[in-house]
């Protein structure tokens, strides 16, 4: 139980984290309100891909083989789209601009999950 807690506040900061860079160096995506509405994109924007998200991802399985899983930047950018428009905190200009805004956020994501979390151990 507290190891699932621990991935999930790991995962929350590293998303956080790639929302605010992405914030930093894409003109197009803003995250206004300091450091707490960063937090809170982050929350809406993980419970958006839990639910929605895997929905999506399930229904374009076939194009995201097709596409060599470039058309997962896509959903991840309608993901961010539709937590957009939830959110009065996020802006994102346009949809193009939110699929390299998608790119951005899963690399940094996925950069800091794995140096907060550590390498992975091999399970016995």
């Amino acid at each position: 139980m507290l190891r699932r807690v621990q991935r999930f506040l790991i995962r929350w900061v590293s998303l956080s984290v790639a929302f605010a860079v992405t914030d930093a160096i894409l003109p197009g995506l803003r995250v206004t309100g300091g450091f707490f509405a960063v937090i809170g994109v982050a929350a809406i924007f993980g419970i958006v891909n839990a639910v929605l998200g895997t929905i999506l991802k399930i229904l374009t399985l076939p194009l995201t083989i097709l596409t060599l899983g470039l058309f997962a930047l896509v959903v991840n950018a309608l993901m961010l789209e539709i937590t957009a428009g939830i959110t009065s905190r996020l802006t994102v200009s346009s949809f193009w601009l939110a699929v390299l805004a998608a790119l951005i956020i899963t690399v940094v994501s996925a950069i800091v999950n794995r140096a907060i979390a550590g390498p992975r151990r091999a399970r016995a």
